[in-house]
């Protein structure tokens, strides 16, 4: 009985050793995530998702996040092909394809990845003219995707999205920027009213043509302006009368006056 009794304490700290080694050796991996598997220092693979074992204080496991991750991309002050100072910021949608190569490949895929987003968008910019960069920005924004992209695919990262938030421009650039716009405009309203007058004098010639062809059509033309002044309340009305309207009365009474001279001598 005292051998039993000197017993139980080592069956018990053997059985607790047993549990820690049971509770060590059993691993469980959510689906978003893998665990990059390391024996004696050497990369065995990655394993998950759901329930696996490792051999305690031999193998040693890395979790990596297969989700997407969003990165912002702090504003970066770059010039423009065109000499323009500004500031641009983006967005950055990447996410992990090879674990085992985003575990060995590099320290920190994420600073990486954050890096190169930076130095990216200088050189993109600076590749740039401001008005490409102001109208044009899905073309810079597939740029950018391709060169980083590029540059992170040996650690096992797909760059998927990368998006330009904000551009800022300096107060000068601003106003200038106005100004031109507002040149713009004036030319666009003086080319829109010179191709109205223009046709306008093109629909008042085949107008006067017309007139010109049909005798009648001008005095009635001067008969309807009389009734639309006519309408109107005005006191003094001057109004030109055309020499064809005066003309037919002086030949009608050079006629009549003529008819009767003819009558008296006869």
């Amino acid at each position: 009985m005292e051998i039993l009794a000197g017993l139980v304490p080592v069956l018990c700290i053997i059985t607790v050793g047993l549990l820690v080694l049971i509770f060590a050796s059993v691993k469980i991996v959510p689906e978003y995530e893998r665990g990059v598997i390391f024996r004696m220092g050497r990369i065995i693979g990655a394993k998950g998702p759901g329930l696996f074992f490792l051999i305690p204080f031999v193998d040693k496991m890395v979790k990596v996040d297969l989700r997407t991750v969003t990165l912002d991309v702090p504003a970066q002050e770059a010039i423009t092909a065109d000499n323009v100072t500004v500031k641009v910021n983006a967005v950055v949608y990447f996410r992990v394809l090879d674990p085992v190569a985003a575990i060995v490949q590099i320290e920190d895929f994420r600073r990486g990845t954050w890096m190169i987003a930076q130095t990216s968008l200088r050189n993109v910019i600076g590749q740039s003219m401001m008005d490409q960069l102001l109208q044009d920005r899905e073309q810079i924004n597939e740029n950018l995707q391709h060169i980083i992209d590029e540059a992170t695919e040996p650690w096992g990262v797909k760059v998927s999205i990368v998006e330009i938030k904000d551009v800022e421009l300096n107060q000068s650039m601003v106003r200038a920027m106005a100004r031109q716009a507002e040149a713009e405009r004036d030319r666009r309203a003086k080319i829109i009213s010179a191709e109205g007058d223009f046709q306008a004098s093109q629909k008042l010639a085949e107008a006067a043509a017309i007139m010109g062809e049909e005798p009648g059509a001008m005095t009635l033309r001067y008969l309807s302006t009389l009734v639309e002044i006519g309408v109107e309340h005005n006191t003094t009305v001057i109004f030109p009368l055309p020499i064809d309207l005066i003309s037919e009365f002086t030949s009608s009474a050079r006629k009549k006056s003529v008819r009767q001279a003819d009558e008296s001598s006869g």
